[in-house]
């Protein structure tokens, strides 16, 4: 009998065991990675720093500056009307508040009577100018009458034709003529005294009355504050029935497309920048959709540290040092401003491109345009032409 066979499974060999990786192995990897990836970006700063970045100055300690053009009375008197409030736009000249015009109107009519009545006298001169010619026209002729008169009595004097009375009655006649002449020749130098090298217009007594009509026309049209430039009316403080007196502010008014930035540079940025160089800008009003372009206007005189209200006591003993900032003054581009109007004091995002130098430096800025309104100044035109018309209606 035959026993089955059993086979046996053959030994398998253990298996070769895994290394583990040490624990410090895994962060120190990481710290390599990271160690590199900053490396990287170092390199990569510092190429683009030397390529591009140390052309551009940039900061964001920069706001919208602007103009407020203060409205203030010439004359004294009390408010009667006020025809804008704060954010409403205005034109410029419109009316935008009204004082009580009585007192000014009155004395406007006292002062075009006064020289009503001056052209009229003055005119008068120069009328007597023609008469005292005629008067020493007629006085001549009775002189040449008188000396013709007392010729003939001379002629026949010694003849008993006529006696020794009417010889010097006929002298007498002619010496009185004679002085009559000289009176009446006097009164014409005198009068031409008054009235030689100038018109009735041109006259001292015309002049005069004309100015004090002038001041009361300007005291009657100044009793109405127009706006002195197109803008938006702030800080309006003044209230019906106010008693106002002339340089008190009442209202503001800001011409929002004449508005510019003030960028506080450090002063370790200033050294390549120059009036001219272009001016990328963002504002934190409208975010980076919306960049501005300007140019580098103008720079201040001083730091803000020096122009403060109380400014740094560096001479104490606790003194610490700090980096200073200039502010620089940047336009912007009138269609931009435009599109995309800015207020004053919003925040500004600012980037200057050094690469030109050949700019304006602080001392060889140029000349700057004064700023100016000719609102005041029609005024005085009318009142010119109003004088115009009173002298001219008076001299008929």
């Amino acid at each position: 009998m035959t026993m089955p066979t059993t086979t046996m499974p053959a030994p398998t060999a253990p298996a070769t065991p895994v290394p583990e990786a040490s624990p410090s192995a895994v962060p120190r990897r990481r710290l390599i990675a990271v160690a590199a990836l900053v490396a990287a970006a170092g390199i990569a700063a510092g190429v683009w720093w030397l390529a591009e970045g140390r052309f551009y100055a940039s900061t964001d300690d920069a706001y919208v500056g602007g103009n407020i053009v203060q409205v203030t009375s010439l004359v004294p008197g009390t408010v009667v009307s006020i025809a804008a409030d704060d954010t409403q736009h205005v034109l410029q000249g419109r009316p935008l508040i009204g004082l009580d015009p009585a007192d000014s109107e009155v004395a406007l009519q006292q002062a075009a009577a006064q020289l009503a009545a001056t052209v009229r006298q003055v005119h008068t001169l120069y009328v007597n100018n023609g008469t005292l010619q005629a008067d020493i026209a007629q006085r001549q002729a009775n002189v040449e009458n008188a000396r013709d008169d007392l010729r003939r009595r001379m002629s026949v004097d010694g003849t008993g034709a006529v006696s020794n009375e009417d010889v010097d009655h006929a002298r007498s006649t002619l010496k009185a003529a004679q002085s009559a002449l000289r009176a009446a020749q006097e009164r014409l130098v005198s009068n031409q005294a008054l009235t030689s090298h100038a018109t009735v217009a041109e006259h001292p007594d015309v002049m005069k009355a004309a100015a004090s009509y002038r001041a009361a026309y300007l005291a009657f049209a100044r009793s109405t504050l127009p706006a002195p430039v197109a803008g938006f009316v702030a800080r309006r403080k003044v209230q019906l029935g106010q008693r106002v007196a002339p340089g008190e502010p009442l209202m503001g008014v800001v011409p929002l497309d004449q508005v510019w930035v003030d960028a506080n540079f450090k002063e370790n940025q200033m050294a390549e920048m120059r009036v001219g160089q272009p001016v990328k800008l963002t504002a934190d009003f409208y975010g980076s959709r919306v960049q501005y372009d300007g140019k580098v206007a103008g720079f201040s005189a001083g730091t803000g540290a020096a122009f403060s209200v109380l400014p740094a006591q560096n001479a104490t003993g606790n003194w610490i040092k700090v980096v200073q900032r200039l502010p620089v003054r940047i336009t912007l581009e009138p269609a931009q401003l435009a599109a995309h109007p800015l207020r004053l004091g919003l925040s500004m995002q600012v980037s200057v491109d050094i690469h030109e130098h050949g700019g304006a430096t602080l001392h060889t800025l140029p000349a700057v345009t004064p700023l100016s309104t000719d609102v005041y100044a029609a005024v005085g035109r009318d009142a010119d032409a109003s004088i115009a018309r009173i002298i001219a209606a008076n001299q008929q």
